[in-house]
């Protein structure tokens, strides 16, 4: 991990990188371990079906599982390395105080609505524990893996804070709690040179 350009060195800034480093382990742990698996499930799954004419029991179910884990833990990872969708046209217009302000509202926004979605995805969770849903193929309970999705979904929504507590902490603009923000402009003799060709 990059160390930042303007880390402070108050107590509060260490214990933020240490959710941030933690987080991260987790992210890293479940995003490998998902890779892992549906890849070493399908390499078995190929290997089965040539020499022995029949597959992985369940090997649909299991990749669905995976799919879903990576995609909802995904969610943090993706904030953190500033890959998410941005809606930035009026931002982009923005200089200065007015710039990191907005930024700090969209993260502080967008991580409220993270955890939001997280409680309602562990009150889905919950109601299919409550009821024993279970996959057709291999009979696991469906709450387990979908309980990914609260985790995801709050992990997302700690990167967007852990940003905005980073702009307000520091005079440089984060798009991530580690990474600056780096926009290459056009300088406008360049711009006009390359319509003009």
């Amino acid at each position: 991990m990059p160390k930042p350009a303007d880390a402070p060195a108050n107590p509060l800034f260490r214990a933020l990188m240490l959710l941030d480093r933690f987080t991260e382990g987790l992210e890293k742990l479940i995003l490998g371990g998902s890779v892992l698996f549906m890849t070493g499930l399908l390499v078995v799954h190929v290997g089965a079906r040539q020499l022995f004419d029949s597959g992985v029991p369940g090997q649909v179910e299991l990749t669905q599982f995976s799919l879903i884990i990576m995609t909802f833990a995904g969610l943090g990872y993706a904030v953190r390395r500033a890959r998410h969708i941005a809606m930035s046209a009026f931002y982009d217009q923005l200089r200065g105080r007015a710039r990191k302000a907005l930024l700090v509202l969209i993260c502080l926004v967008s991580g409220a609505m993270m955890l939001f979605l997280a409680w309602h995805a562990w009150d889905y969770v919950n109601s299919i524990r409550s009821v024993g849903r279970s996959s057709a193929a291999l009979g696991i309970a469906l709450w387990i893996p979908y309980s990914i999705a609260p985790i995801g979904f709050a992990l997302a929504g700690i990167q967007y804070w852990l940003t905005a507590a980073r702009n307000l902490t520091s005079r440089q603009l984060y798009r991530s709690f580690t990474e600056l923000e780096r926009y290459d402009e056009v300088p406008v003799d360049a711009a006009i040179e390359t319509g003009a060709r």
